[in-house]
């Protein structure tokens, strides 16, 4: 039986990746770390992607940030892999809370340090982030050119370069994970598109007047969180390389995908939606396009769902 650590496991990524790997082989041992106080959801979520075998799937709350707490865990369950998902997905928590980079950081830290104490050079994933590439009209790629304009992806830049260092100086199988943008029926209300959904269905119900955006014309490559993952396990299992980036290669403007999903509720949007300036971000790049060339060369990964069919599957997630 082999021991799967995942931290951060009640979000999308973990859902997804609970699914899979039960579903790969049932006798998969997994433990994830979770701040949240309660679960249900969690195990509702799997059931919703019709896995009912909730057998050797344990979550606790352990303290990431603190190493001794972390160091007796890993050294108890002793992993076979470690996916590391933790941490905020939004950038803008960074920019309200000074201290959720520390958190990044110190978390990655006690990790791995627990993990090279205890002599375990496991498959580590850690899961990195597009935010840290600089702008460019090009496809970004793992040798694109860095330059983080926030505090969660500076702290995101300083774990990718530590994790090149650990798997050059141990000959470790760790790696940087950089994922572009990817959505999923089971995102929280607090992001973009349940933000825009959830004003849509209001409006529909005449509960509200408008909703107020940042820049309309900003695109992203946007994938299925689903088939993210799914690149995730690939890599971890099969690939060679100590990074790699995950996205479609094509993007979207949010533009698109709020008239999108008005035009779902007929609506038009453009009687809506307000410009709210403070919601932009300053120096935040127009457009973001990966490059999975790599990933698709080492072993036939890419990504099938577009985003406005993802926009189906959260919409019909609502409703």
């Amino acid at each position: 039986m082999k021991n799967i650590l995942i931290t951060g496991i009640t979000g999308q990524d973990g859902i997804f990746l609970t699914s899979l790997l039960k579903n790969k082989s049932p006798d998969y041992k997994i433990v994830g770390i979770s701040r949240s106080s309660s679960n249900n959801n969690f195990f509702q979520k799997l059931n919703y992607l019709q896995l009912e075998d909730y057998k050797n799937i344990d979550i606790f709350n352990i303290d990431l940030n603190n190493f001794n707490e972390v160091n007796n865990f890993v050294k108890d369950i002793n992993p076979d892999y470690v996916y590391n998902l933790s941490g905020p997905s939004s950038v803008y928590e960074s920019l309200e809370n000074y201290y959720i980079p520390i958190e990044i950081n110190n978390s990655f830290s006690n990790l791995t340090k627990s993990l090279i104490i205890n002599n375990n050079f496991c498959n580590f994933f850690q899961a990195s982030s597009s935010e840290m590439f600089a702008e460019s009209d090009n496809k970004l790629d793992e040798n694109s050119k860095f330059d983080p304009k926030s505090p969660y992806a500076k702290a995101k830049l300083d774990i990718h370069y530590k994790v090149l260092e650990l798997n050059k100086k141990y000959n470790w199988k760790i790696i940087s994970g950089i994922m572009f943008n990817h959505e999923s029926e089971f995102r929280s209300d607090n992001f973009l598109f349940y933000k825009i959904i959830n004003a849509a269905i209001e409006i529909k119900n005449k509960k509200r007047n408008i909703i107020e955006l940042g820049n309309l014309d900003i695109e992203r490559d946007w994938s299925y969180a689903k088939e993210i993952v799914e690149g995730v396990y690939e890599t971890m299992n099969f690939g060679s390389s100590p990074t790699y980036v995950y996205g479609s290669g094509k993007s979207t403007s949010i533009k698109s995908c709020v008239d999108y999903i008005f035009n779902f509720y007929d609506l038009d949007w453009k009687e809506f939606v307000k410009t709210n300036k403070s919601f932009i971000r300053d120096n935040d790049p127009i457009k973001k396009i990966c490059d999975p060339t790599r990933i698709y060369n080492e072993i036939g990964w890419e990504t099938k769902t577009s985003i406005f069919e993802v926009l189906d599957l959260m919409i019909n997630y609502k409703t």
